[in-house]
């Protein structure tokens, strides 16, 4: 049998495509407490539930700290792209910024960075959007709320419009400090989280 140039080539090319399409992919997840699974066993939290119903699809890395702000993720960004070369990077934060009443143009500007930065190091994104309680006034939870929708527009970024719907202001599915998820509303924000992953991961077939 004769293999030409182009024949080998064809044929290297569908290897490499077949192994794009079965490898495993990398996750890094940039949070705060509540991707940490702040006061729950961290093997209940919301990571670790996906990181069990994709077991062999994907890497779940979990860079989340608690208390931390979109200042210091925009900062530590960097480092975890470099060490873990993520194929999808998922952005839960703002909160902790919200609720200590941080202008909504630092939220955004430094959301914004952390996006560009993981599109430039050839990641996609998964932006989780997150609400405040009324109490901040009317105009600030409105800017607040509106900013992840902007984001995740002007950036063509995945997008779960609130991150905690069917979970947020529900007593059993919160922790006395009204703030926190509880163990129960666990699997409520994985499959939030799941529905984008199919889709990111049907993009790979397509």
């Amino acid at each position: 049998m004769l293999l030409t140039w182009s024949s080998l080539n064809h044929s290297e090319t569908r290897e490499n495509q077949g192994q794009i399409l079965t490898a495993k992919k990398t996750v890094l997840v940039m949070g705060d407490s509540i991707s940490a699974a702040f006061g729950i066993d961290k093997v209940n939290g919301w990571v670790e539930i996906i990181a069990n119903r994709f077991e062999g699809k994907l890497n779940m890395v979990n860079a989340s700290i608690s208390g931390d702000t979109t200042t210091g993720g925009r900062y530590r960004l960097a480092k975890s792209l470099s060490d873990h070369q993520p194929h999808l990077v998922i952005i839960e934060l703002g909160g902790n910024d919200g609720l200590r009443g941080t202008p909504i143009t630092i939220i955004k500007t430094n959301l914004a960075s952390m996006i560009q930065a993981s599109q430039a190091a050839n990641a996609n994104v998964l932006l989780l959007g997150m609400k405040i309680p009324p109490n901040y006034g009317e105009r600030y939870t409105q800017l607040f709320e509106t900013l992840y929708l902007e984001l995740a527009d002007e950036h063509h970024t995945l997008f779960v419009p609130f991150f905690l719907e069917g979970v947020g202001g529900i007593s059993d599915m919160m922790q006395a400090d009204g703030i926190h998820p509880t163990e129960k509303a666990q699997p409520i924000m994985a499959n939030l989280v799941e529905i984008k992953l199919n889709k990111w991961l049907a993009s790979f077939s397509e």
